[in-house]
């Protein structure tokens, strides 16, 4: 780069946290700079949700708990603002009464945003939102590697003979070829099934499986371990559905299931690709009626922070 970031107001000690601009940490618009190495973006879609709506709030809701993020990151130890420059693109307008045309228009607007080689987080929106970023993805980079961070496999055929909601997104992206068989994952995945032939139907799709009593079984460093054997050199998109967490620490979601990940847990797997080829990364079902106190909010804005701060520890 030949000139040094726009920042915005970041900085807490500088412009109170309560003020300034309504973007993701108050980075600068995407119109604010003539060139940006990364962006965040929301998809405030939520029309494939099979219970609870209020996902096309979690952008806005996300944005409004970032506020506190501070511009050092220790854990990782990098300044994500710092060296390259990161700008909110502000949100993708699509039809919430038309999921086809609605994909379409996530798919067209994401592959503007990557067109140079960006990174990209996308704050959603449900879970649907994914299947298009995974188009534009392949367009990019060919397939990728897939790690999904949900309670729920997502690989469902249909909802009531709808093929496009948030519980088929893996299916249609298996059937097109958007992801690596063989190097892609769930982490997380617990609870109740229609039957023997979800998990069966999903381990032929090319997933390994790693559930939460996996998790316990192994521990955040075994998982973490086994993950990037998985994913090895290639591209790699990182997918988290808020709900791995336990709702105790996500509330604000629209399928909870009880007994899932601490949020200690899910961040240090975040934390845990350091080094890896990862390219974009999701945070969605953050559905602000259901979040008391910004809890779910806080969390999401965190995990966003950390994808920054990976892509930031990239080398460039």
């Amino acid at each position: 780069m030949s000139e040094e970031p726009i920042v915005g107001q970041t900085n807490g000690l500088e412009v109170p946290r309560f003020a300034g601009l309504t973007t993701f940490a108050r980075l600068p618009r995407r119109e604010d700079v003539t060139h940006y190495d990364a962006a965040v973006v929301g998809v405030p879609f939520d029309s494939g949700t099979t219970y609870r709506p209020g996902a096309r709030f979690g952008p806005s809701h996300i944005r409004q708990s970032s506020r506190l993020l501070r511009p050092y990151n220790p854990s990782q130890d990098v300044e994500p603002f710092a060296h390259h420059q990161v700008v909110d693109a502000g949100d993708i307008a699509c039809n919430p009464f038309n999921i086809e045309e609605a994909l379409q228009t996530i798919e067209t607007s994401i592959s503007s945003l990557i067109a140079d080689g960006q990174s990209l987080v996308i704050l959603g929106g449900d879970h649907t939102i994914t299947l298009p970023i995974l188009r534009s993805l392949y367009k990019a980079h060919g397939p990728v590697a897939l790690v999904h961070f949900d309670a729920h496999l997502d690989t469902w055929p249909t909802y009531f003979g709808a093929p496009y909601t948030h519980g088929t997104p893996f299916r249609r992206a298996a059937e097109e070829g958007l992801f690596i068989p063989g190097h892609s994952a769930h982490v997380g995945i617990r609870g109740s099934l229609y039957g023997t032939d979800d998990l069966h139907d999903d381990a032929a799709m090319g997933f390994q499986m790693f559930s939460c009593l996996d998790v316990e079984r192994l521990g955040v460093p075994g998982v973490i371990e086994r993950l990037r054997e998985q994913v090895g050199d290639a591209p790699t998109y990182l997918s988290i559905d808020i709900d791995v967490l336990d709702p105790a620490f996500a509330p604000g979601t629209g399928t909870p299931e009880t007994a899932g990940l601490l949020s200690r847990e899910l961040v240090a797997m975040v934390r845990g690709f350091r080094g890896a080829n990862i390219v974009a990364g999701d945070v969605v079902e953050v559905s602000p009626p259901y979040d008391h106190a910004e809890i779910t909010g806080v969390v999401a804005a965190n995990l966003a922070y950390e994808y920054l701060s990976l892509f930031a520890s990239k080398p460039r």
